[in-house]
């Protein structure tokens, strides 16, 4: 950072200053001195040039009012940011509360304790409560509605200090012997601080101040010291929390009289004064320090006594009381930034994330990228790459780290443009100075610099670019210890453990360009050493320490600023251009002598890329442009220089950036050309080619020859601007002009060289009105506005423009489709018959029925079919699928999306048309995969929709009997065996019909039925399944319809119903079945079928003793009350056989059919009365519809 005096503001009547705040929200700064002084001043920039802005701009007194009401001299001055208050307080111990009202001050509240003075007042971060203490021990904590919230005498203690930590948990009490006290927000003491920094101090001791940095816009790093205590002697600790075991530790050899830390907690303050040895007396001065310690900068202030400092809001300056004067010091804080290929990067810290936000914005573009990046130290740019120095993350171990590195501490990183990393390195120094070339990266600790020759693959792929680094190429990376010196004909090493010996001398800057590498050291010694191969070449002495360096454009001359922003020039190679001594002189004078240039307050320069001579520089709030040391006229701003070439200057108003860094503003990137471009071009405009072509001559630049040629082009003055075009080596130039030459009419001459400076449409307009349309469609399509080239085509009628007309619709077409505007490119692509991308239209927007037109509308075997084919089983389209695979012949991919939705019948459908062998093993696999899963009724559904009807019914008959042998419920088992028959019937229909295609007309109808039949019988081994598929069906319908009829009151029906249950004996358990018919033929009175049932029951042999004992005693219970015989002769057994044999079963009821006239199902084949029928809608065995 730099930081220099910019004003100063008298107090009227030379009253002596003794505190100031500055308000960090709306800026105003309040000052308190002797006589009750108060006054509340606003410093604020007036300017009506847009490019002026932040430091540059000047700043004018907007508000200056005295605040009357003390009537002591006034000690303490705070701010309430968030509620707009002022809180003041004077030696008599009276306080006011201030309020700003349309534009001005007022009091809100006084109170006055007339006891004591108070000696610290402090607003908590929210600005919700404020603690004062007096000097007698009395604290009190009020709320910032004026109410108390609590009070507190600490007895025998003079209290000095108060601050509050940012959770507002805690308070620190300073006391007036140096002590300092914890306490809690309630009151209660905690515990006294340890106050490390002095240790070994003796005499009084009293406190300058305490700190406590609330963390409102993030950490500089992750647990960073933000506590600080400095006492009067100078020394201080900076500590990461109240009780810190070991804090930063601080000792500013000065007289301290006011402290406070930056709105970042970047930098600390520490105002007061120091002895100066030499002169007998002593001078104001403010340290700067890091949160760590380290010391930025000293600013030397003019005056007897200082006794305040404070900060403005956005850290970019500072106010000090001095005397009877406020001074202003701008500063010129060390931003992390770069500028890489139109590209500035900057990293700025949020107080929601612990990380640093790399911002990559290409303003070319106005596009930004932005990383995350953990324990930022630089950001070092060159050409199109960046370097970001960070710290390695302790907790993860880097599993890409050499093994040889051991447990490297730093990490540097490799980003292009848009921040994607392309390659890094684990380091074990520190890299506090970075700098890099086109083709070499250089960290240098204060002891060592280590070098890296990074490589950058123009087309590798992420992963690529992680095994380049891993695999370490030897020799590309070295480390020298400064007090070494590197011949360069051997090669360096790459050993860590020489870079930590200690010097004396330590490295305090570097900087290189291809050739040359550049160190500088604290005692004022500068190291040159050549690059690549690193060897020591010179050492020259200043009497001065630097602090920036930098090199000119062919590492003749290096530009030193020292630590005070002193520039100075060393030249490193002799400007004479000859032999003798007098030309070496003239030479010398022409390049302006080095050793006597001087500028003071320096805090930027930058040399430009092209002309050794030439450099821009920050003074103060100026930027002057140099030409062999001679100063152009200034300009007015506080940019940081990002680039210098082509006469140019692009600088970046990063304070403006900072202010809001998400949304950086193309208004704060600035061009400034230098004089003599502005010359030429003045010259140019006013007096003509032929006299700025011989000014050029005399101070000959590149971009001045192309400001000619262009120039030059415009008034058609051919030869002038071919000269100018090989002056400048602009070879596309060249050719163009010749181009030019070989065209006859003048106007066609014109039209190009509007379209060379990139007036479109003003070539446009010229081309159509020498009625030249197909020039002016060349050159919309070499710009690619195709929706200008649609508009042309159509306004004329040619006879090669369908082409061109398709070609234009496809364009428009992807233009939608890459804006993912898919309805819109549908359109543009139906025009332009573009049916690849159309189908992947129709599929982005899910219109399936359109991407089936496409699909019928194909010509066969076209090459998108099979890509279509597969968008349709993406989505599950089975049948549409299909059809587009078998549109271009390919029926196995048709299987397999068959087989993949599960379409098995399809698929064996097609399997057979096609005569595929593989989908027999295929459904069986599947089939065995679900077997094994026991997903049995799935394997089922799988052979069913596979039209494997009798596997299907095997398996099906399996589960009902397994099912059947639970007992449990009948109704299920009945359900099973039902669907197990019906699959049957399926199979004798696919029998049937298969032998009928076969025969297509040969033979009868019945003969083919036989044949079918006979096929059956061939093919099935299983034949109890086929023959007497509804055996178990029929036994479960009559079981249940027996227990309905009984438990109905029908228990006639219910026993010649349970009489037919002893055929099915092999289905349903014997005892089941005598017991069903035992019961009904008791409740029927039968009881000759009774006592038939009970004897069969007992010669079971399934039965254990116990049961068999426990019928006989139910048998002997019931038949010694009533004979065994039934009343009426039994039905089943007076009738007769029929004379076909037996005689069937009505289905509803159970009775046997005896007449000639009964309903048959069509489905399983079983008859019924038909009386009972007409009752019911659905089959009472097999449930299907009656017709």
């Amino acid at each position: 950072m730099f930081i220099y005096l910019s004003k100063k503001i008298a107090i009227p009547n030379s009253i002596r200053l003794k505190c100031v705040s500055w308000n960090k929200d709306q800026g105003f700064i309040a000052c308190g001195g002797e006589e009750g002084l108060l006054k509340v001043l606003k410093l604020e920039t007036q300017t009506d040039d847009a490019k002026l802005k932040g430091l540059a701009a000047p700043s004018n007194l907007s508000m200056n009012q005295t605040l009357e009401g003390h009537s002591g001299a006034v000690q303490v001055v705070t701010w309430n940011e968030q509620y707009q208050k002022l809180t003041t307080s004077d030696q008599n111990g009276l306080i006011i509360v201030w309020m700003l009202y349309k534009g001005s001050w007022y009091e809100e509240m006084i109170n006055n304790r007339n006891k004591s003075v108070v000696r610290s007042m402090s607003w908590n971060a929210d600005g919700q409560k404020i603690c004062i203490v007096y000097e007698d021990g009395a604290v009190i904590v009020g709320s910032v509605d004026g109410n108390r919230i609590w009070g507190k005498e600490l007895k025998g203690i003079q209290l000095a200090h108060v601050a509050w930590s940012p959770d507002s948990k805690i308070l620190l009490f300073g006391m007036a012997n140096g002590e300092i006290h914890i306490f809690d927000n309630q009151g209660n003491f905690i515990v006294k601080m340890t106050i490390s920094c002095l240790i070994n101090v003796t005499g009084a001791i009293s406190i300058a101040g305490i700190h406590w940095y609330p963390g409102t816009e993030g950490y500089i790093e992750p647990d960073c010291p933000c506590l600080a205590v400095i006492f009067d002697n100078g020394r201080g600790q900076i500590m990461r929390y109240e009780n810190d075991e070991n804090p930063v530790l601080l000792d500013t050899q000065m007289n301290v009289a006011s402290i406070q830390w930056n709105h970042y907690g970047s930098v600390l303050a520490v105002a007061g004064c120091q002895k100066n040895i030499s002169l007998d007396k002593e001078v104001n001065t403010v340290q700067f320090y890091t949160p760590f310690g380290e010391h930025l900068r000293t600013l030397k202030v003019p005056g007897k006594q200082m006794t305040a400092v404070s900060w403005e809001g956005g850290g970019l300056r500072i106010g000090l009381a001095v005397d009877s004067f406020i001074y202003f010091a701008n500063i010129r804080p060390d931003y992390k930034w770069g500028y890489c290929s139109n590209t500035v990067v900057y990293a700025y810290t949020r107080p929601d994330r612990l990380e640093y936000s790399v911002v990559f914005w290409d303003t070319k573009n106005n596009e930004k990228f932005v990383k995350y990046v953990k324990s930022l130290m630089s950001i070092t740019t060159c050409g199109d790459f960046c370097i970001l120095a960070t710290k390695a993350d302790d907790n993860q171990p880097q599993e890409d780290a050499e093994p040889e590195s051991g447990n490297a501490t730093y990490v540097l990183v490799l980003c292009n443009s848009i921040g994607t990393p392309l390659d890094s390195k684990y380091i074990d120094i520190d890299p506090l100075f970075v700098t890099m070339t086109k083709t070499h990266v250089i960290a240098a600790s204060k002891e060592a610099f280590y070098t890296w020759q990074y490589r950058v693959a123009k087309k590798l792929t992420a992963l690529e670019i992680n095994q380049v680094a891993k695999t370490r190429k030897e020799g590309r990376e070295r480390v020298y210890h400064i007090d070494d010196a590197p011949t360069g004909i051997t090669d360096g090493t790459f050993d860590f453990a020489k870079a930590f010996a200690a010097t004396r001398d330590p490295i305090c800057c570097i900087t290189a360009t291809d050739k040359t590498l550049i160190v500088g050291r604290e005692s004022g010694l500068i190291q040159r050493y050549s690059l690549p191969n690193v060897g020591l070449l010179q050492k020259y002495t200043l009497n001065y320490r630097a602090y920036q360096l930098s090199l000119n454009c062919n590492s003749s001359r290096l530009a030193i600023i020292d630590i005070a922003g002193v520039l100075t020039f060393l030249d490193l190679e002799s400007r004479s251009s000859s032999g003798d001594g007098l030309a070496g002189e003239q030479a010398t004078a022409a390049a302006g002598d080095p050793s006597k240039f001087e500028r003071k307050d320096v805090w930027d320069m930058k040399w430009a890329n092209d002309n050794p001579d030439l450099f821009a520089m920050m003074e103060k709030t100026r930027m002057y442009v140099f030409r062999n040391l001679d100063p152009e006229e200034p300009i007015q701003t506080s940019g940081y220089i990002c680039n210098f070439e082509d006469l140019e200057i692009k600088s970046v108003l990063l304070d403006e950036i900072m202010k809001d860094p998400e949304r950086p503003n193309k208004d704060y990137l600035i061009n400034f050309e230098i004089r003599s471009l502005r010359d030429s071009r003045a010259l140019i405009e006013k007096v003509g080619i032929e006299d700025a072509s011989q000014f050029i001559e005399d101070n000959p630049h590149p971009r001045l020859w192309r400001l000619l040629a262009e120039a030059a082009l415009q008034k058609l003055d051919l030869k002038t601007a071919e000269q100018a075009f090989v002056r400048c080596k602009d070879y596309q130039g060249i050719e163009f002009v010749k181009r030019l030459g070989n065209l006859q009419s003048e106007s066609m001459k014109q039209a190009e060289v509007v379209a060379y400076f990139g007036r479109f449409e003003e070539a446009e307009r010229m081309y159509l009105d020498m009625d030249r349309r197909d020039l002016a469609i060349s050159l919309r399509m070499k710009l690619g506005d195709w929706f200008r080239v649609l508009q042309l085509l159509k306004t004329g009628s040619g006879d090669a423009d369908d082409a061109l007309l398709e070609q234009a619709y496809n364009a428009i077409g992807d233009y939608f489709a890459d804006r993912q505007k898919w309805v819109n490119a549908v359109q543009y692509y139906l025009q332009g018959r573009n049916q690849e991308r159309l189908a992947e239209c129709y599929y982005m927007l899910e219109d399936y029925d359109g991407l089936e037109r496409l699909a019928n509308s194909l010509p066969e075997n076209h090459k998108l079919l099979p890509d279509i084919g597969q968008m349709f089983v993406t989505v599950g389209m089975c049948e549409q699928a299909v059809n587009a695979y078998l549109k271009c012949s390919q029926p196995k991919a048709a299987v397999e999306a068959c087989v993949h939705l599960n379409q098995w019948n399809k698929a064996v459908e097609l399997a057979k048309d096609h005569n595929m062998k593989e989908i027999g093993p295929l459904l069986a696999k599947y089939a065995s995969h679900l077997l094994e899963k026991n997903k049995r009724l799935e394997a089922v559904e799988l052979y069913r929709k596979a039209h494997h009807f009798l596997d299907a019914a095997r398996l099906m008959f399996k589960i009902a009997d397994e099912e059947a042998k639970k007992r449990t419920r009948p109704l299920r088992v009945k359900k099973l065996y039902v669907l197990a028959a019906l699959l049957v019937e399926n199979y004798h229909e696919q029998m049937k019909t298969s032998q009928q295609s076969k025969a297509k007309g040969k033979k009868s109808e019945a003969t083919s039925a036989l044949a079918g039949l006979l096929e059956e019988d061939a093919s099935s081994t299983d034949n109890r399944i086929v023959d007497n598929a509804w055996r178990g069906a029929e036994a479960y319908h009559f079981f249940l319809l027996a227990q309905r009829q009984l438990y109905d009151g029908n228990v006639d029906s219910a026993m010649k119903t349970a009489l037919h249950l002893r055929d099915y004996e092999d289905i349903i358990p014997a005892v089941e079945i005598y017991s069903l018919l035992a019961i009904c033929s008791s409740a029927n009175r039968a009881f000759g079928t009774c006592s038939r049932a009970f004897i069969k029951l007992e010669s079971l042999e399934s039965l254990s003793p116990e049961q068999r004992q426990s019928y006989e005693d139910l048998a002997l219970e019931i038949f010694t009350k009533y004979p065994p015989k039934d009343n009426r002769k039994s039905e089943l057994d007076s009738i007769s056989e029929g004379v076909d044999g037996k005689l069937p079963t009505c289905i509803v009821t159970g009775r046997i059919i005896s007449e000639y006239q009964f309903w048959m199902c069509s489905t399983c084949k079983h008859c019924a009365m038909e009386q009972d029928i007409s009752r019911h809608n659905f089959c009472p065995l097999c449930h299907s519809t009656l017709t």
